[in-house]
Order: C-alpha cells, then sequence, then structure tokens
C-alpha cells in the first residue's frame, strides 16, 4: 500500500482507542473535516469514524434453542405469540423471520391488509422482556416422544435467542414513485397516484456502506452495533450487487452492497429492533445497525467525507415498472434534495418521506463514537474482504 501518504494498521488505530487517545467522529462531523482539510489531513487527524442506519430491514429474523418440554419433543411446527417460526433444523431450534404473519392474519383479503404483528413484533416483544407464548408440535419418536408443548417464556429464560440477519444496511436504494392512477402499498410504503409522493430509504452521508463503498474495511468479522448491542458482519449480504454504475466518488447510484450480520438477541434493546405494520405489504423489523470505518489511508478518509450532497439515488416507478421487472428510472436525486422534503420528477415537484430515520441514524453514530472513546469498543480487522466485483 505503498501508494498512500498516509498509512495506518487496525493495531495502531486500536492501541490509541485502548490508550484514551483516539479521535473518532461521526460521518456527518467527517463531511465537515475533508471539506475544510482535505483527505490527506484528515486521515491523520481522525482515527474512526462512526456510521449509523435505522431502516425497515425485512431479511432479518432470529435463531431460538425454546429449550426442551419433559418428555422431550422435536418440535416440526412452532409458533410465537401465534406467528409461525421453522422448525426443520433440530428438535427444539427454530428460525422465526421478521416478515412471518400471524397465524390468523386476513393479510390482503381486507385490502389494503393491516399487518398487525408477525415475526419483527415477536423479536421486539423478546427483547422488551415481554412473555412469549410457545406452541410446539411434533410427530413423536422414541427419544422425543411428546407430541405438543406449550408454555409462555421471556427472552431470559430461552437458552439461546441469535438475531441473524441475511440481508441488512442496504448500501443505496432506489427513491419510489407510483406513476399509475391508482394509489399502491409497497414496502417503501403507500404511494399516491400519478407521482404525487416519492419515498427513499437510505441515511444517506451517514449511512455504513456509503462511508465504505468499496468494502475496504467491511467485511467478514468486522465488529459493530447491531440492534443496541454489539453485532458482527459474516458475509456479504443477499442480492449482493457490488459491480453497478458507480459516482466518480464510489459511491453507487443504484442499489448495490448489503451485509449479513448477527448478535446476542440478549444483549439488545427494542429501542433498536421495531416491528414494524406495512399496510398492505405485511410485516418487517426496523433494525439500528453502525459500523466502526477505521480512517486507514487518505483514500479512506475521502469515501468517509462525502456529503448528502453527492450521493445519488434513481427514481423508480413502483405503480408498473417494479412489480413487471422493467429497469427503467425517472432521473437521479440527490439525499440532500430527497431530505429537503421536495423533488423534480417528470417537471412536477413531488414531495419525499423517509422510511429511514436520519435522527435515530445520527443517534447510532454517536452511541458507537461514545463506546470507542469510553474505550468500551475496539475495531476488529475483517478476516476477509467483501466482494467489491
Amino acid at each position: 500500500m505503498g501508494k498512500h501518504k498516509v498509512e495506518k494498521t487496525y493495531e495502531e488505530i486500536n492501541a490509541r482507542i485502548r490508550a484514551g487517545e483516539a479521535v473518532v467522529v461521526t460521518a456527518e462531523e467527517m463531511v465537515g473535516i475533508v471539506k475544510k482539510e482535505g483527505p490527506e489531513k484528515a486521515a491523520k487527524k481522525v482515527d474512526v469514524v462512526t456510521t449509523g442506519t435505522f431502516s425497515p430491514m425485512c431479511s432479518s429474523g432470529a435463531f431460538i434453542n425454546i429449550g426442551h418440554s419433559t418428555p422431550t419433543i422435536k418440535a416440526s411446527k412452532v409458533w410465537l405469540n401465534n406467528v409461525a417460526a421453522y422448525g426443520g433444523l433440530a428438535a427444539v431450534d427454530i428460525y422465526i423471520g421478521a416478515t412471518e404473519a400471524c397465524e390468523d392474519d386476513p393479510l390482503n383479503k381486507v385490502f389494503p391488509g393491516e399487518f398487525l404483528y408477525g415475526g419483527g413484533h415477536v423479536i421486539e416483544d423478546l427483547v422488551a422482556g415481554k412473555k412469549v407464548h410457545i406452541r410446539a408440535v411434533g410427530y413423536g419418536t422414541d427419544c422425543y416422544p411428546n407430541k405438543v408443548d406449550e408454555k409462555v417464556v421471556t427472552l431470559k429464560e430461552l437458552p439461546y435467542a441469535l438475531l441473524v440477519n441475511p440481508r441488512n444496511a442496504y448500501q443505496n436504494y432506489n427513491c419510489a414513485i407510483n406513476l399509475s392512477d391508482r394509489t399502491i402499498y409497497t414496502y417503501m410504503g403507500t404511494l399516491k397516484s400519478n407521482g404525487k409522493n416519492a419515498t427513499y430509504c437510505s441515511a444517506g452521508e451517514l449511512s455504513p456502506l456509503m462511508n465504505d463503498p468499496l468494502y475496504r474495511t467491511i467485511g467478514l468479522g468486522t465488529k459493530i452495533f447491531l440492534g443496541g448491542g454489539i453485532g458482527y458482519v459474516t458475509w456479504h449480504g443477499t442480492q449482493h450487487k457490488p459491480n453497478v454504475a458507480r459516482a466518480d466518488n464510489m459511491t453507487p447510484l443504484t442499489p448495490a452492497g448489503t451485509l449479513m450480520v448477527q448478535g446476542d438477541l440478549k444483549q439488545m434493546s427494542s429501542r433498536w429492533l421495531k416491528g414494524v405494520s406495512m399496510q398492505g405489504y405485511g410485516n418487517t423489523l426496523t433494525v439500528g445497525i453502525g459500523v466502526p470505518i477505521p480512517v486507514l489511508n487518505e483514500e479512506i478518509a475521502a469515501y468517509t467525507g462525502v456529503s448528502d450532497e453527492e450521493i445519488f439515488t434513481q427514481v423508480v416507478d413502483y405503480g408498473y415498472d417494479y412489480p413487471h421487472g422493467i429497469a427503467r428510472n425517472y432521473g437521479k436525486v440527490s439525499y440532500a434534495q430527497l431530505k429537503s422534503g421536495r423533488i423534480e420528477v417528470n417537471g412536477k415537484e413531488v414531495s419525499t418521506a423517509p422510511l429511514s430515520s436520519v435522527v435515530r441514524a445520527r443517534e447510532i453514530a454517536e452511541t458507537l463514537k461514545k463506546w470507542i472513546l469510553d474505550k468500551k469498543f475496539v475495531l476488529e480487522k475483517p478476516v476477509t474482504q467483501m466482494p467489491s466485483k
């Protein structure tokens, strides 16, 4: 890496953290530092940049061991608060997904469905310390003779609970509009007819993968803020698609990289894991994630210094194009424009609303910064970098 004028190692940065000498700033603060001093001086000055995002993340869930009954049971079907979990793992190991609806939910039979309770809500209830009703059924074997088990438990009483999210922290996402002549209900929220509103779902300059666009520091083993506790990146997420068009600052112009993450559910908080009901679409889980970016050189300093004005996404029609797989967009907009509450599409002014909370993303970045400054959190060098092509 001789091409860099500034070079630091994880070991050097961690030594500075342990000594209480590390300079840690949030991604928002880094924007001003890089603008004022340039990437090289910023890289010399700053050791770690903290990021944050708090958004609905559908591909989320938890592996749970529900504990054995007496006599023992091989639980082939399991419900938590009447939400089905997947039992085809082992005797009492299950996986509950964030988007699973309640067993008796009318779904979209009464349109648009309300989806009042689902897997994401079960996870929120567990981390909130609430009692959860478990019902398990099996077919009976010599070693597992029991066929039905019912009990009420709290997270503390469960032998094991691990949040494992196969696809989180999307690196950029579409700005959604609806050009059809009827209101539609989507995972991007309710979209009014004829392009009367637009929604988006990224924290922009605070978003983790916008600050490390080529995954130089994020990979297998990266330690992160997850759901209010400590988690890890365990690989790139499903639908990881790094080979997309990018701006000169390397931020992608369309949806790109994703993270698979996991962490001990028992450390987490209902402030940072929230069950969500999306009208006409379904249930999901809003997840809080914060990733620390070590400023190893001036290239990474430049990446962490990008502002909302320099990050763009595409405007996509969810009324016809998206459901029909048509790859077309209606222009590019910056996150500064999106956050202003107004954009222009087809020559018309359109109001915008976020699904992602910038206020909460900022709080995550500040929390992670405090953990590092208080010497409670050091960085983990990834074992392997994620694919960037």
